[in-house]
């Protein structure tokens, strides 16, 4: 190996190119050094349908590419890392260098850690390479935090990868919601225009604030006549705002449910917006973010006509697991995922007819919902259809981008979710697909976002959020 003092040498675990495959292309000049022990693993991982398993197989396409042509002398001095393009190119600016482990290393293991297993045995040869190469920055990169706790204590630097965070920190995360200054209408009464079209208000305003919106945003002013309104345009520093409507008037009402707060107000106006073909919806338990997605759904689909029907799905938790060892059709076998979503529909479906008159409307809601997995989302497409995507938070962003690209024309995508609840290994709250999809759309006019902070369960989930 080149003792190349200036770029610093990164250890890669498995698990960073099962998480990501292009990982080999995000270190920049710095070299990568890959144990054999991780070649051995991804060739364990790549069979099965999975997200990991086609991420390992494209890993493998990747390092397959940058190792064609080469010979045994010029992969002992290390492979010219070039980032691969779609059409197989490969731009003649050069990163770092790939080494793979091509000769035994010695053991300088503690005994501390006894065995043989892969993990001891990443750990073994980032030692050894420290040992032989201590002139280089070593860096052991793993999303196992164990690994990197074993690792810190035998002496190796470790860090998490994180190339694939959205954002640095969650408290950066677009609210969907900015709160207007006091003297906000001082400010811009001077260029002010106001119109209404078929009963609808809007705004049209010049100022220094208008630079800070984003399409769709929800503005609000505190205050017991506060001031509700959304972004429906900018264009510099001017911005077309509208007035939202106040779905807290039992007038109002959609499917039987009013919002009960500021944000369930704003969710209410977007997800009945025709205009607004994505949003989404964060919140931890009990801020209505299903109940709200199902009765603007419902409303929509049964008593508007503007989706031919509502198409429910979540991730399966493990990850990628296959349903089929569950009895019955594919929704049958997604009712034990599918929970919280039958449990919204049971209060918005309440009857006063009696067991006829439900039974009538179980028979009219199994005509108009669908229950889809996720497993065999790809290569459909979905037309003139309300998707509701529960439990978003447990998306990779790979597998986000799959979904959203699976609607067709008319058909609108509500994502919702908890950020803060993430059972998929290795996602975290700033590399989380829900947190990829509301960065990544907050700048287009067609998608609205909004945090629900307010929990409208019931008096004793609130206090068990607030105590326990």
């Amino acid at each position: 190996m080149p003792h190349n003092t200036h770029s610093r040498l990164f250890v890669l675990d498995t698990n960073v190119l099962m998480h990501d495959p292009t990982a080999i292309f995000r270190f920049h000049e710095h070299d990568i050094f890959i144990p054999m022990v991780v070649l051995e693993e991804l060739d364990r991982g790549k069979k099965g349908l999975s997200e990991v398993a086609r991420n390992v197989r494209q890993a493998s396409r990747f390092l397959d590419q940058l190792m064609r042509g080469a010979n045994k002398q010029e992969i002992d001095h290390g492979l010219p890392i070039r980032p691969i393009l779609e059409d197989g190119n490969t731009p003649p600016a050069q990163l770092g260098r790939l080494f793979f482990q091509t000769r035994h290393l010695p053991n300088l293991l503690p005994d501390s850690l006894p065995g043989n297993t892969a993990d001891n045995n990443i750990l073994g040869v980032a030692l050894a390479l420290q040992e032989e190469f201590p002139e280089r920055a070593l860096t052991l990169v793993s999303k196992d935090i164990n690994l990197r706790i074993k690792a810190a204590v035998i002496g190796i630097h470790a860090e998490d990868y994180a190339n694939d965070s959205v954002i640095d920190d969650l408290s950066l995360l677009y609210s969907g919601a900015a709160e207007l200054p006091p003297d906000f209408w001082d400010q811009h009464s001077k260029t002010l225009e106001s119109w209404q079209e078929e009963g609808r208000t809007f705004y049209r305003l010049k100022g220094p604030e208008v630079r800070n919106w984003y399409p769709a945003q929800c503005l609000f002013m505190p205050g017991d006549e506060g001031f509700e309104a959304l972004v429906r345009s900018i264009e510099g520093d001017t911005a077309v705002i509208e007035m939202a409507k106040d779905y807290r008037d039992p007038k109002h009402a959609v499917w039987g449910i009013s919002a009960l707060n500021r944000e369930q107000n704003f969710a209410l106006n977007m997800l009945l917006d025709p205009e607004i073909d994505f949003v989404s919806l964060l919140g931890t338990a009990g801020t209505g973010k299903t109940l709200l997605t199902l009765a603007a759904g419902l409303q929509q689909t049964l008593e508007d006509k503007r989706y031919g029907e509502i198409v429910m799905t979540r991730i399966t938790v493990p990850v990628g697991e296959d349903i089929g060892f569950l009895p019955g059709t594919e929704e049958e076998k997604m009712t034990p995922w599918m929970g919280a979503l039958m449990d919204n529909l049971e209060v918005l479906t309440r009857s006063e007819g009696g067991e006829w008159a439900r039974a009538a409307t179980d028979d009219l809601l199994r005509s108009r919902i669908r229950i889809h997995s996720l497993n065999f989302m790809r290569g459909r497409t979905f037309l003139n259809k309300y998707i509701i995507l529960d439990e978003a938070q447990n998306l990779t962003p790979k597998q986000m981008k799959t979904l959203i690209t699976r609607a067709g024309p008319g058909t609108k995508v509500i994502c919702i979710g908890n950020i803060a609840q993430i059972d998929t290994p290795y996602l975290t709250e700033t590399s989380s697909g829900l947190t990829y999809a509301v960065d990544h759309f907050k700048h287009w006019a067609h998608s609205g976002h909004i945090t629900l902070r307010r929990g409208e369960r019931s008096r004793l989930a609130d206090f068990a959020t607030k105590m326990l």
